[in-house]
């Protein structure tokens, strides 16, 4: 059972409306959408429509203007983060609303933090309503906001703003000043920007509660001013002063950590009310220092120590009740993963340390296993995010413990795999490890994901990789994928050659020498699969000199049943499309079919006796000596009166193939592999046999 429960009704319906806003909506004389009809939305629901969107990939310039209805979707909370918004489809749409928050972060559509800044100051109900916004990631464009010199196009004007992040950004001392004479300025986030100069921050002393100043890379000030700085800020709550540890030489930052060391040695008098720290990245700080911090701290609550070598002191595990972004368990890297999701550095250093800590793992961890997929999500163009998350996801799901996780979630998990396999198709390390989280009988069987992509991407793989054990993994994963798809997806599937070609050749290299395994086992079963019930398959097959393959292959193996009955079950899929029957009217072929009639398995001989029966049963399409007929159709009556009698006219049996467990080592993981299951179905009616293959 799915211990999250099912997706509310309310995001179901949310869902809709974005699957189905063209018919949803007519297009204005712009291009913009609005829609033809609706109910007045309840606030709420109107910011999670917008979220939705946004989350969806699907807002942008057309689709935003559905909100320039004011009075039927009215805006309090705005994310357009990471979107395609120009500064006319923002201006027009959401700045009509009585904004409480915009998040316009990493907006991708020319914005600029001077258009939006222009954009809410212009609106007399966003000057008197906003209190959250977010610029990151913009160009601020400064300079055009200072043009406007209209009285309510600066920054000034938004007298209500709490909050403020312009991190990642252009911001220099001059705009840093200007922010920082906000009345009720309580939350900045100034880091990764070009800031040199922090005096600004004595003018907001009594206001200022939370300052995030991660990776100030020009920053140029003593110690001694630095503290001085912070002393002033008598009200400051929590204070990020972290540092990317990845690009920090041995004399970038030095100022600013012997200023943090002074700091924690400076007792309760300095911050004051100072009850989070984070200090991750920073590796000149002494765990004496620390220990003398965190004692004269009875209110911490929080405190950032990720790759500074001081996660292991021994005073941070007597209070119980304080959080620790570390390495030194698994509650610590757990927090860094929620703390730092938007920080890249600090994401790969805490997967590292998940990596190692849960190696041995037997415990599921479903809220480890979110954390890891939210993490990918937030770095989706990060090779190394994604090459030890990867790793990290295959230690949370084998071994069986994704059958214990909510399926929405390995569901996800999934799709971010192939998201993974998609975006590094060259990079083989991740292609390994993502083949080894999905090389699970549980997640291939019964997990809702997008099947026909997962064999497209693990067949392109296999296209340029000969790596034994992988290549026999691809192939088992590829061979149940084909037999969980729709028919739809078999069809498409069906015309693309190269899928044919790259099975037909594994097919070879092991008939060639004359090898049994379940590489060569799944890869007859995949091809199987494929033909069953579609003709431009089989006729792809003909086309790609399977059939002397498979000649060759039915003699090699004449002593193999459970590779016959493979082979016969595609040429029996074959035998059934009328106008490819021809291909197979070669006498040598079937005399050896002819003489499977008499083989001890029961499903060669029904097999075989299915090829024979669709051949001889037509008349007007045999090409082939009329004797040899004569002798297919009396030797094929003698066998079935042979066989015991069916209780009714079909016959359902099941086969199992490629049983047992094949073992696959990551850094010495050794994990179970699958079992797959084929189906098959015998219809005996008269003399005519009909062997069709049912895998889905």
């Amino acid at each position: 059972m799915d211990v999250e429960g099912p997706q509310a009704l309310c995001d179901l319906c949310l869902d809709q409306v974005c699957f189905s806003l063209e018919a949803l909506c007519n297009k204005r004389g712009d291009g913009s959408m609005s829609l033809i009809w609706a109910p007045v939305f309840p606030q709420e629901l109107t910011d999670q429509l917008l979220q939705n969107m946004t989350t969806k990939g699907i807002l942008n310039d057309t689709t935003v203007g559905i909100f320039r209805n004011c009075e039927k979707l009215r805006l309090r909370r705005a994310s357009i983060r990471r979107c395609p918004v120009s500064a006319e489809a923002f201006r027009l749409a959401l700045c009509p609303h009585q904004l409480l928050e915009l998040d316009g972060s990493w907006v991708s559509g020319g914005l600029s933090g001077a258009d939006v800044i222009s954009g809410l100051a212009g609106s007399s109900q966003c000057r008197v309503s906003l209190q959250g916004l977010s610029l990151s990631g913009l160009h601020l464009d400064w300079g055009a906001l200072e043009a406007d010199v209209g009285a309510c196009g600066s920054l000034g004007s938004l007298q209500n703003l709490r909050m403020l992040r312009v991190d990642n950004t252009d911001l220099t001392d001059d705009i840093l000043e200007e922010i920082c004479s906000l009345p009720r300025l309580e939350t900045l986030d100034i880091s990764c920007s070009t800031v040199s100069n922090l005096n600004a921050l004595i003018k907001c002393k009594n206001t200022l509660r939370y300052f995030i100043a991660h990776r100030l890379k020009q920053l140029d000030m003593s110690p001694a001013s630095l503290l001085f700085v912070f002393s002033q800020l008598n009200v400051l709550r929590h204070l990020d002063f972290s540092e990317d540890h990845f690009a920090v030489d041995d004399s970038d930052g030095r100022g600013a950590d012997e200023m943090l060391q002074q700091l924690l040695e400076g007792g309760p008098q300095v911050l004051p009310s100072l009850v989070s720290l984070d200090i991750s990245g920073r590796k000149r700080l002494t765990e004496a220092a620390l220990r003398a911090f965190v004692e004269s701290r009875r209110g911490l609550a929080f405190i950032g120590l990720l790759a500074t070598g001081l996660s292991f002191c021994h005073v941070l595990s007597s209070r119980k009740n304080l959080k620790v972004t570390g390495e030194a368990n698994e509650d610590q890297v757990r927090e860094a993963l929620r703390k730092y999701r938007e920080r890249e550095c600090f994401v790969r250093e805490a997967l590292l340390h998940l990596y190692s800590l849960t190696a041995d793992t037997e415990k599921p961890q479903p809220d480890t296993l979110k954390l890891v997929v939210g993490v990918m999500q937030s770095h989706p163009e990060s090779l190394q995010v994604h090459l030890v998350a990867t790793a990290c996801i295959f230690n949370l799901t084998n071994q069986g413990l994704a059958e214990a996780m909510p399926v929405s979630l390995i569901s996800s998990t999934v799709s971010q795999l192939l998201h993974a396999m998609k975006t590094f198709p060259n990079h083989q390390q991740l292609q390994k490890n993502c083949l080894l989280a999905l090389c699970s009988d549980y997640i291939l069987q019964d997990v809702p994901f997008d099947k026909y992509l997962a064999a497209m991407l693990v067949i392109n793989w296999l296209s340029n990789h000969e790596e034994p054990t992988m290549q026999r993994m691809a192939v088992a994963v590829v061979s149940i994928l084909v037999a969980k798809l729709s028919t739809e997806e078999m069809a498409q599937l069906s015309k693309d050659i190269l899928f044919m070609k790259q099975l037909l050749a594994m097919v070879q290299q092991k008939a060639m020498v004359g090898v049994i395994d379940s590489t060569l086992k799944f890869a007859l079963s995949a091809l199987w699969n494929l033909t069953d019930e579609m003709p431009t398959a089989a006729r792809n097959f003909i086309e790609c000199q399977g059939l002397e393959l498979y000649e060759e292959v039915l003699e090699s193996y004449y002593s193999e049943p459970s590779i016959q009955q493979k082979v016969l079950g595609l040429l029996n899929n074959i035998a059934e499309v009328e106008e490819l029957q021809a291909d197979l009217m070669d006498e040598d072929l079937l005399e050896h079919i002819l003489s499977l009639l008499k083989n001890s398995q029961v499903e060669v001989r029904y097999f075989a006796g299915g090829i024979l029966a669709q051949l001889a049963s037509r008349t007007e399409a045999w090409t082939l000596d009329e004797e040899l007929r004569t002798t297919i159709l009396k030797q094929l009556h003698e066998s079935v009166i042979t066989w015991a009698h069916p209780e009714r006219e079909m016959v359902s049996y099941r086969l199992d193939v490629v049983l047992g467990q094949n073992l696959y080592n990551l850094n010495h993981e050794i994990i179970s592999f699958v079992r797959n299951k084929h189906f098959s179905t015998v219809s005996i009616t008269g003399k005519i046999i009909t062997v069709q293959s049912v895998f889905r």
